[in-house]
């Protein structure tokens, strides 16, 4: 399966990706290019150490949102690209790209979905005092961190934790089950069925 990331900056999933993947625990998943709206974002510099080929698309190219995400579009269509991962990709994404890859998207939030999406997830749920946080790999949809969910985490939220050391277990997390994720994605173990994702066995 032709994977293609997107980043916007310094890569830690990408880079936890593709450790996973030279170390053969990714089998059936080609990591093709990285793709980036940041042209000094550190995932690409990653990407060109691990011969991974890289693209910078910027949305101030573009004269709207639409051509942008077209634009995207249009480049992972070429290279044939069968599933996208965003890893720390800071862009809504949007139409066309969204129904050029319809179901073939996927996200990772350093939240339990659906509690405290968008930007600050950490910071939410210590502002919100919650006892446990997490993270969650969700199929992307037109939505903000809306789309079905695959697989999440559970992260114990201990006492003095600040937005910092709650983020840093959460990421521990992150990198194991959005490699998991796409392993079970590209052995077919994966069904989304309405807003229900079925994991085979």
């Amino acid at each position: 399966m032709k994977l293609a990331v997107l980043a916007s900056g310094r890569g830690s999933n990408f880079e936890a990706i593709l450790r996973n993947a030279q170390a053969g625990r990714l089998p059936g998943v080609e990591i093709s290019v990285l793709l980036s709206d940041k042209p000094n974002a550190r995932a690409l510099a990653i990407a060109r150490e691990a011969g991974i080929g890289t693209v910078v698309i910027e949305r101030k190219n573009h004269e709207s949102n639409q051509a942008f995400n077209e634009a995207i579009a249009e480049e992972l269509q070429r290279r044939e690209i069968e599933l996208i991962a965003l890893a720390g990709y800071m862009r809504i994404v949007r139409e066309p790209l969204l129904s050029a890859f319809e179901g073939r998207i996927i996200n990772i939030h350093p939240a339990l979905l659906p509690a405290f999406p968008g930007l600050h997830a950490q910071k939410q749920a210590l502002d919100y005092g919650v006892r446990f946080s997490g993270c969650t790999v969700h199929f992307v949809d037109a939505g903000m961190d809306t789309g079905p969910i695959i697989l999440q985490a559970v992260v114990p939220v201990e006492y003095g934790d600040d937005e910092d050391s709650l983020s840093a277990r959460i990421l521990n997390e992150e990198h194991r089950i959005y490699s998991e994720a796409l392993a079970l994605i590209a052995s077919g173990r994966v069904q989304l069925d309405d807003r229900k994702v079925r994991i085979l066995i």
